[in-house]
C-alpha cells in the first residue's frame, strides 16, 4: 500500500477559495492528458503518487478526458481502489460536464438530464460516492442558466457534490450564475477560465474582477499555453511536440518567428529570477494570490516536480510585470 510522504504539508501554499472554507494547493494536477489508455499505467500511478506527496491534494478531471472520453476518470478510479483509498478525506477531487460525451440529444451541453446523468457515470467510473467540486463546463446557448444552475444544486442537495462551479463562462454569464445559486442555497465556488501570460481574456473581458466582486474562488487551465511557455519551442517547433501534430489545441502557424523571439526573452527573464520559462509562467499565473490555483498537466514525475518548484519564488518586482507586459501585449 501506498504511504504518503509524512512532510507533504510543509511546502505547498494551500489558498482560501472565494468565501468558502476550502483551501486549494497553488498548483493543483489536471488529468486532461495523460490519463488514458495510450499511457502506461505505472507512469500515471507514479505522477498521482509523486504530486500528493508534494501537497498537490487536488486532482481535477472532466467526463470528457482521455483519450477517449472518460479514461481519465477510469484511471482515477484504480488509482483511487491501489494507493488512496484510506486518503479520500485528504483529496479534492473535481469532475465536470458540458462536452460531447454520448450520441444523441443528451449527450451534452447544459441539461439537467445531460449534467446529473453524467456526475452518475462520473462516479460510476472513479468509484466515488461524491465528488468534491462539480462544474458545469460551458454555457449552454439553449438551456435557460436557470435550469443548468439548478442541477448543479440538485448534485449537492443529493449529495453527489460538496461544491459547484462553472468554466468558460464570461462574466455576465458568471454573475447571472452566481445569482441563481445564491438563490437556490448553493453558493458559487469556484470558476475555472483559461488564463496564462499568452492569454489575458479573463483579465481584458473583466472576469477577473467579476469573480472579486463575487467572492468566487479561481483556478486556471493551460497556464502554460498549450506548453508554449515551456523550454520545447525556444528553438521552433521540435519534431514530437503537440504543434507538430494535428493536436486541435496548438498549430504549428501559431509558432511563428515573432513568438519564438518573445519566448527567449520571457526565458531570460526567468533564468535572471532562477526559474525555468514554465515556473515563471506558472508564477505569473498565482501572483498576488488573484488566481486559487493553477492547473498544471504533467507527463513524468519529474515534470510535475519542475511545476511545483514554481511556488518556491512567486513574487514579482513592478519592472519585471511590465518587462513581461510589454513582451505579451507587444
Amino acid at each position: 500500500m501506498y504511504t504518503p510522504h509524512p512532510d507533504r504539508y510543509a511546502d505547498m501554499p494551500y489558498r482560501r477559495t472565494g468565501r468558502s472554507g476550502l483551501k486549494l494547493p497553488a498548483l493543483s494536477l489536471g488529468l486532461w492528458h495523460n490519463f488514458g489508455p495510450d499511457r502506461p499505467v505505472d507512469v500515471q500511478r507514479a505522477i498521482l503518487r509523486r504530486a500528493f506527496d508534494l501537497g498537490v491534494t487536488h486532482f481535477d478531471l472532466a467526463n470528457n478526458y482521455g483519450p477517449p472520453p472518460g479514461a481519465a476518470e477510469s484511471a482515477l478510479g484504480d488509482a483511487l481502489k491501489a494507493d488512496f483509498g484510506h486518503l479520500r478525506d485528504e483529496l479534492v477531487i473535481s469532475t465536470k460536464a458540458g462536452y460531447l460525451m454520448w450520441p444523441g440529444p443528451y449527450g451534452e451541453w447544459g441539461s439537467r438530464k445531460y449534467l446529473l446523468s453524467s456526475l452518475d457515470q462520473s462516479l460510476g467510473r472513479m468509484g466515488l460516492d461524491y465528488v468534491d467540486i462539480f462544474y458545469s463546463h460551458r454555457p449552454d446557448p439553449e438551456t435557460p442558466l436557470e435550469e443548468t444552475m439548478g442541477a448543479l444544486h440538485s448534485a449537492v442537495q443529493q449529495g453527489k457534490a460538496l461544491y459547484v462551479g462553472v468554466s468558460n463562462y464570461s462574466a455576465e454569464q458568471t454573475r447571472e450564475a452566481a445569482r441563481i445559486l445564491a438563490e437556490l442555497g448553493t453558493p458559487l465556488l469556484i470558476h475555472q477560465p483559461r488564463y496564462s501570460m499568452l492569454d489575458r481574456r479573463p483579465e481584458d473581458e473583466g472576469l477577473l474582477d467579476a469573480l472579486d466582486e463575487l467572492q468566487v474562488g479561481s483556478i486556471a487551465y493551460s497556464p502554460l499555453e498549450q506548453g508554449l511557455l515551456t523550454g520545447r519551442y525556444l528553438n521552433g517547433i521540435p519534431e514530437d511536440s503537440r504543434a507538430a501534430s494535428d493536436s486541435p489545441f496548438l498549430s504549428a502557424d501559431t509558432v511563428t518567428e515573432d513568438l519564438v523571439g518573445r519566448l527567449r526573452t520571457l526565458d531570460e527573464i526567468a533564468k535572471s529570477r532562477g526559474q525555468s520559462l514554465a515556473q515563471l509562467a506558472l508564477a505569473w499565473v498565482l501572483r498576488g494570490g488573484r488566481v486559487t490555483s493553477a492547473l498544471v498537466g504533467a507527463s513524468s514525475p519529474r515534470q510535475l516536480e519542475d511545476s511545483v518548484a514554481a511556488i518556491g519564488n512567486l513574487d514579482f518586482s513592478e519592472d519585471e510585470l511590465a518587462r513581461i507586459d510589454a513582451l505579451v501585449k507587444a
